[in-house]
């Protein structure tokens, strides 16, 4: 069994870092490491041995939450994307199952897999809570390579990792 199937609470950053602003997940992850190995009053939340902490890329989908059943401890799973929410480029928003078959991204991954349906399972099957912390983005050039966020999502990694910390510490006080 992978080592994050034993865990009560899954960060996943989620996304394709050579697609400019789609690398967002990859970037909050980093800071969310970087916080738990710095010490501090961030790092004692991010240290517990029940979270996990993942850069997940494109497969998360395909790679973790297919791997999910009726045994996992899971209990919440906190995603961090970009998300197409028609709102102002870096601007953040927090959603829920009854959300995700709205975002279109969600509807199939890089795997052709339907995210939002996994998701709403995961919730609705085996009642694991489930949160996106979506980042309107501005540039995704895909196919072109671009590695760098635009300024605007590079501005909002501090509130996405502020409103990760809020749901870990919510979650520590339930």
């Amino acid at each position: 069994m992978p080592e994050y199937l034993e865990k009560e609470v899954l960060v996943l950053g989620c996304g394709n870092i050579l697609f400019g602003d789609d690398g967002f997940g990859f970037h909050v992850v980093n800071r969310l490491n970087e916080l738990k190995s710095g010490g501090g009053c961030d790092a004692s939340v991010l240290s517990d041995d029940k979270i996990g902490i993942i850069d997940a890329g494109t497969g998360a989908s395909h790679f973790i939450l297919s791997l999910i059943d009726e045994t996992t401890i899971i209990r919440k799973i906190i995603i961090v994307d970009i998300v197409d929410y028609g709102l102002v480029p870096g601007e953040m928003i927090k959603l829920y199952p009854k959300d995700l078959p709205r975002i279109p991204k969600y509807q199939i991954d890089a795997h052709d897999m339907p995210l939002a349906g996994m998701l709403v399972d995961l919730n609705k099957d085996f009642g694991i809570d489930v949160v996106v912390i979506g980042c309107q983005y501005k540039n995704m050039p895909a196919p072109d390579i671009c590695m760098d966020l635009s300024d605007e999502v590079e501005a909002s990694i501090d509130k996405a990792v502020d409103m990760v910390l809020d749901e870990l510490i919510r979650d520590e006080s339930d």
